[in-house]
């Protein structure tokens, strides 16, 4: 359950699993690389949420990132916030031997632990609850996110943050006309995703459909709702290689899984972008940027 920075929904995120969603049973292992240099391509926003969570959660003594794949982002707190002791819990083990590699590099290691298991129910094997909960885009991998809030405001210490980052708008890449096809490629891939992650929900186990008013869902499971305020990834054209790399792999992934709702010159435009040959590949394009927003939720359990 990696925070696929997917776009998931963009959107897809995630990702930090790679902002685009595949089959429900994405490998995550296999993803780690990817998921990995995407979420420090996002670090700069990642940085920016935790000095304004920050504002909030002073001097906790556990941060916990439910969802953490591989680590960039738990990682990225343990240097916020110094002494805190982080535990980085995934589905993945492989994406936490990664986090754990991670934090002996940084130097962080010796307040950093993983737990491996499926939220929500693993969180009971903390030892002690957490001052901050941080879920980037792990909660919509799950059927009933009623009920996982509900169980990640339990894990919460009594004045304790549970930070939830979902929603933001849809990512863009490339200009609306990029002289090839017809314009308009990205709103038309936001279309078919929008309708793959509504499956992808419909099919997860014990799957509940709730109306995704985050604030409204934290107060139903007992929380105060503090802040809510959205993050700007905004890397502008040209693209750095990171940058473009990212881009290339997302379009990539998507190219693989969203097929069935884009139609032949579409998928001929894509194809187009994601051969390095073309002098209009993503490879070479002068236009290709990084423009995302992702939203973050905080709300308190009472002291």
């Amino acid at each position: 359950m990696a925070h696929d920075h997917d776009h998931d929904h963009n959107h897809a995120h995630g990702q930090g699993h790679g902002h685009h969603h595949g089959p429900t049973d994405i490998d995550w292992a296999e993803m780690g690389p990817r998921l990995e240099s995407q979420a420090e391509l996002f670090a700069s926003l990642y940085e920016r949420a935790m000095a304004w969570l920050a504002q909030e959660v002073t001097e906790p003594g556990l941060i916990v990132d439910a969802g953490s794949g591989p680590g960039v982002v738990s990682c990225l707190f343990a240097e916020t916030f110094p002494g805190t002791r982080i535990v980085a819990v995934d589905g993945s083990e492989p994406l936490l031997e990664r986090a754990r590699a991670r934090a002996e590099r940084l130097g962080v290691a010796d307040r950093f632990s993983t737990i491996a298991g499926e939220l929500p129910d693993v969180l009971d094997e903390l030892d002690y609850p957490a001052d901050l909960l941080w879920a980037s885009r792990s909660l919509h991998h799950l059927g009933d996110q009623r009920a996982a809030l509900t169980a990640f405001a339990a894990r919460l210490a009594p004045g304790g943050t549970l930070a939830l980052m979902e929603g933001g708008l849809p990512s863009r890449y490339l200009p609306r006309d990029i002289g090839i096809g017809r314009p308009g490629l990205q709103a038309r891939i936001d279309a078919v995703e929008a309708e793959w992650f509504t499956r992808m929900r419909a099919e997860l186990p014990g799957h509940v459909a709730v109306t995704e008013d985050w604030p409204a869902l934290l107060a139903a499971a007992g929380l105060k709702h503090t802040r809510t305020h959205t993050f700007l990834l905004d890397l502008p054209a040209p693209a750095s290689e990171r940058a473009r790399g990212y881009v290339v792999a997302t379009l990539s992934h998507m190219r693989e899984r969203l097929t069935d709702g884009l139609d032949a010159e579409d998928l001929a435009t894509l194809d187009r972008l994601l051969d390095p040959d073309d002098e209009a590949s993503l490879h070479r394009r002068a236009d290709v940027f990084v423009l995302e927003a992702h939203t973050v939720h905080t709300a308190v359990r009472a002291g």
